[in-house]
């Protein structure tokens, strides 16, 4: 079992920058692919970004390349998403997952709760 805890949310303008944080706990979570998924009002969720077990690999939905960021400390059992350039288009409750693979949303087996981004403009 894997337990997941968002932090990092807030309000910002648009063209501010946040990062999110992720702390896993749990056994051999640092062994999984982790992910950042959204919600936005009234949408689906939808896929920001992934990163393999070592970090060698990552991905990112098409709308956030070369504007967010996703890492990972094994260490400190962290993965972040650094967000830049945000758009009220962000805006959207941020969920950290881990136990899939890449963008296949219904391969992860463990979710944090969520934390919200909301960026005005």
């Amino acid at each position: 079992q894997v337990q997941l805890v968002e932090s990092g949310g807030g309000l910002v303008q648009a063209g501010a920058s946040l990062r999110l944080s992720c702390a896993a706990s749990g056994r051999n979570s640092w062994t999984y692919w982790m992910a950042w998924f959204r919600q936005a009002p009234g949408k689906d969720r939808e896929f920001v970004g992934a990163i393999s077990e070592g970090g060698d690999s990552v991905d990112y939905t098409d709308s956030v390349k070369d504007r967010f960021t996703i890492s990972r400390d094994n260490a400190k059992g962290t993965v972040y998403l650094q967000m830049g350039s945000l758009k009220p288009e962000d805006t959207a409750v941020y969920y950290c997952a881990a136990g899939g693979l890449g963008s296949d949303q219904r391969s992860y087996n463990f979710w944090g709760q969520g934390t919200q981004v909301t960026v005005s403009s």
